[in-house]
């Protein structure tokens, strides 16, 4: 999606409108329609409130035909049909395009108890979640009720739909939709930043393969020249964060064990606020190492 300047928005044609935020809320272009009558609109914030107002106030067949319109998780038959180009960006996003074995059975199998429970597809924003998370997610919402479940499906829709806005339009104010995870390493033996440390972050999978979220080098001031995860969510879910200091402290010839003592040092951690902003640093010797939850 290209994006569109918020002046523009408020400067063109109804029909411009709604093709530049006709898919901002799935297969539902009648949502950005309404949305025109609000103009102008002083920034992002007021643009999306406006679409959520639209939504709340729609007829409850509308609102009902918003949540059948998304298509279910990891479903191979809606795959090969073809989702959305934002659908099927997010979902790949948070690797339903890859599961195991395994993770299929899991999908089709919570996908198949929602829909005969309640009717509807099961609705998530995949971006603020891992494979992992999902599946809990699922287990968590199937003993509700079903007023419940359209709440929270419409819940879930506005948390996509903000994404999907916050990316497409620029405008002077944000939406709070997006989160940060960092890393620093210092090296306590020479009280100095660690330039050159190895750093790989994985998430992990209880059903299928962990999958690299990224690797870098830490730079001269010990962190990373880009944050691990940014300009997006932090998705919900377990790591695990790799820092190869054996390498770091056999290149500036600190005396250490053969072999070191602390070669790679895994740290294992859990994330569940993906707008928020999490700094996982280590503190680190030949010797030891220390790590704490900033922020």
């Amino acid at each position: 999606m290209s994006s569109i300047l918020i002046a523009d928005l408020n400067a063109c044609s109804r029909d411009d409108f709604v093709a530049a935020l006709g898919n901002v809320f799935e297969y539902s272009p009648w949502i950005a329609e309404q949305a025109t009558l609000a103009r102008p609109f002083d920034g992002v914030q007021q643009l999306f409130d406006a679409m959520k107002t639209v939504v709340d106030q729609a007829a409850p067949e509308l609102r009902l035909a918003l949540i059948k319109g998304h298509p279910d998780l990891a479903n191979k038959a809606q795959r090969a049909a073809g989702l959305t180009a934002e659908s099927s960006a997010e979902q790949n996003g948070a690797g339903l395009d890859r599961l195991s074995d395994a993770e299929f059975e899991a999908f089709e199998r919570v996908n198949s108890a929602y829909r005969t429970k309640f009717g509807i597809p099961y609705i998530v924003c995949a971006r603020r979640h891992t494979r992992n998370s999902i599946l809990r997610d699922f287990e968590h919402r199937l003993p509700n009720d079903t007023a419940t479940e359209v709440q929270n499906s419409i819940d879930e829709i506005y948390r996509i739909a903000a994404l999907r806005v916050a990316e497409l339009v620029v405008s002077e104010d944000r939406l709070d939709v997006f989160g940060r995870l960092s890393t620093h390493v210092l090296d306590a033996h020479s009280g100095r930043p660690a330039a050159g440390v190895a750093i790989e972050l994985v998430e992990l999978s209880d059903l299928g393969i962990s999958r690299v979220v990224t690797r870098t080098i830490t730079n001269a001031d010990g962190r990373t020249d880009q944050p691990l995860i940014h300009h997006r969510p932090v998705p919900i879910g377990c790591y695990e964060l790799t820092f190869s200091v054996g390498p770091y402290f056999a290149g500036r010839q600190v005396a250490t064990s053969n072999p070191p003592f602390l070669d790679q040092i895994p740290l294992r951690f859990s994330v569940s606020e993906p707008e928020s902003h999490l700094h996982v640093p280590l503190l680190v010797t030949p010797w030891s190492y220390a790590t704490y939850r900033g922020s």
